[in-house]
């Protein structure tokens, strides 16, 4: 079973987004900044990362630019997951290593299409 990890301050968003991965079949682990998302990663790389931009602690540009440093953290597909929805957002999370972008709010369908893009699904 392929994990993701989903990263978000808001425990609701992990919620949702847990309840569609798990539909999906992903065994998901959380973590709500991305200090907590590095030191998952960093005990077990998952398959996937679901990542908010906005976030106290490390916010999710320099976690994703701090995955991208350590051993195998180019392995997971990173899917950003946030309001942050101009040209200038989206372009600096896939120079930073993003594989896709989804805008917040999202639903099933949005999580699915996305992830079968990235070869997931």
């Amino acid at each position: 079973m392929k994990t993701c990890l989903i990263v978000d301050d808001s425990k609701v968003i992990r919620m949702v987004a847990r309840k569609i991965l798990l539909e999906l079949e992903f065994e998901t682990v959380e973590a709500a900044d991305g200090q907590e998302a590095l030191n998952a990663c960093n005990a077990k790389m998952p398959d996937a990362i679901l990542l908010d931009w906005n976030m106290p602690v490390m916010d999710g540009i320099t976690f994703l630019r701090e995955l991208r440093k350590v051993p195998n953290g180019n392995k997971p597909i990173v899917v950003f997951c946030t309001t942050e929805n101009d040209l200038d957002h989206i372009q600096e999370a896939m120079t930073a290593g993003a594989n896709e972008y989804i805008m917040k709010p999202f639903d099933s369908d949005i999580i699915q299409a996305k992830f079968q893009q990235v070869g997931l699904i």
